[in-house]
């Protein structure tokens, strides 16, 4: 027998309206899932038995690593929200030039709580099996760092005026971890800009028109999963959609 606790037990209860006998799909964010049935449901806690441990399917795609400009108000919450939901494996925000956002350390520790508890919620709306790994704020320099480990190297940039295309990938050479670095509302400085070139980034524009930072950010990532991931058209004609 195990004990769902917490917020869960309010969805169970009251959000699904669940009752001793149903039957109910758990999963633990490592990539396995649990058919289980409910056993009791009290006001502090639902007992369910596991009925059998299944190791969900992957669809075969890269991991994509999104690193974000701090962008102002509530603008982070709905992006980590929209981009689980596109199937994004990590989310880095960072501090760039012209990132207007700037928290102390107290409240950016309640802010990445709060951003993992909104991962949560979007994994089981959009029936993810995996959760996103929200990595603590860093730097420009840190990002820059970090992006090292990928093989396919991103940056969005509204003054970019060549398109991204799958050119940089072939189905026998799909990248494995891909970084999408986009920036703040005033966008990237002309020297950070130079220097994600240096490190290695391939710049790429979204068009003739401006757009917000945070559509940018949603439309980059589609068109990421789109030309390299489990977006793409081969994976469209096998019937995967929109819900």
């Amino acid at each position: 027998m195990v004990l769902i606790t917490g917020t869960e037990v309010h969805h169970i209860k009251n959000v699904l309206r669940l009752k001793p006998g149903d039957g109910l799909k758990l999963f633990d964010g490592t990539g396995f899932e649990y058919d289980a049935v409910i056993i009791s449901v009290s006001a502090k806690d639902v007992a369910v038995e596991i009925q059998r441990k299944l190791k969900a399917a992957f669809q075969p795609g890269p991991q994509i690593i999104v690193a974000q400009a701090f962008l102002k108000e509530k603008k982070m919450d709905d992006l980590v929200r929209k981009l689980c939901e596109l199937g994004v494996a990590q989310w880095i925000p960072f501090f760039s030039q012209r990132s207007i956002a700037r928290p102390d350390a107290q409240r950016l520790t309640v802010r990445s709580q709060r951003w993992q508890r909104i991962a949560t919620e979007a994994v089981k709306q959009c029936r993810r099996i995996d959760t996103p790994r929200i990595e603590d704020a860093l730097s420009f320099h840190e990002v820059l760092d970090f992006s090292n480990s990928c093989d396919l190297k991103l940056v969005f940039w509204e003054n970019e005026t060549s398109r991204l295309t799958g050119e940089y990938a072939s189905e026998e050479n799909l990248p494995k971890k891909i970084m999408v670095m986009l920036g703040p509302e005033g966008g990237f400085a002309d020297q950070e800009i130079s220097m994600v070139r240096d490190c290695g980034f391939i710049c790429a524009g979204l068009g003739p028109r401006i757009l917000r930072a945070e559509t940018a950010t949603i439309t980059a990532v589609a068109l990421v999963q789109y030309l390299f991931g489990d977006m793409g058209q081969k994976n469209l004609d096998k019937g995967l959609g929109l819900e």
